[in-house]
Formats: structure tokens, sequence, C-alpha cells
């Protein structure tokens, strides 16, 4: 697999932007990845240093259009932690 199939893209919510701060970032990711191949990804595609890895699966909402109801996809949300030396991510920096 390679790094930019495995990171889909970034995730920009109020509790995303609070991490910034703390060099904490959130991505949408692949749904089969792990930890490792995510903190691998990262490091390739951004060139940081990555402290930790936390994964959460998040189940898809219900959604209704008139009388129709369906779900949204399901998705794997990473976040990512780097090093306290390492240098912050370029995108998210005009964010914070």
């Amino acid at each position: 697999m390679f790094a930019e199939d495995i990171i889909l893209k970034p995730l920009l919510t109020e509790k995303g932007y609070d991490g910034i701060a703390d060099k904490k970032y959130m991505f949408i990711v692949k749904k089969s990845a792990n930890k490792t191949q995510i903190k691998a990804a990262v490091e390739k595609l951004f060139g940081v240093d990555v402290k930790s890895v936390n994964t959460v699966n998040c189940k898809g909402k219900l959604k209704r259009m008139g009388r129709n109801e369906g779900y949204t996809p399901d998705y794997k949300k990473a976040i990512v932690q780097l090093e306290a030396d390492s240098k912050t991510i370029e995108f998210f920096d005009s964010l914070s």
C-alpha cells in the first residue's frame, strides 16, 4: 500500500483545531490501515516524526431525504501526535 492510499483527507473539526497547538492532527484514513501503516504514511508524506497514533472507527449517521432514509458511510479517524522537536505540518499552520 502507498502512503497516498492510506491517508485519505484531513479532518477539520472544532476538536481538531484545538489539537493543532499541541501538534495533534486528525485524518480520515483507510479502514483497513493499522497504526503502524498510518505512522509510516504520515512520516513519509509530511516529513515529520510521529510520537503516537490513536484510531477510532466511526459509524455513519442516519440521514433522511423526504421519506427515504439511509446511513452516511462509515470511516476511520486517526489522531496523530508528533514529537515535541518535530516540525509542524504546513497544511495546518494557516488554520490555527
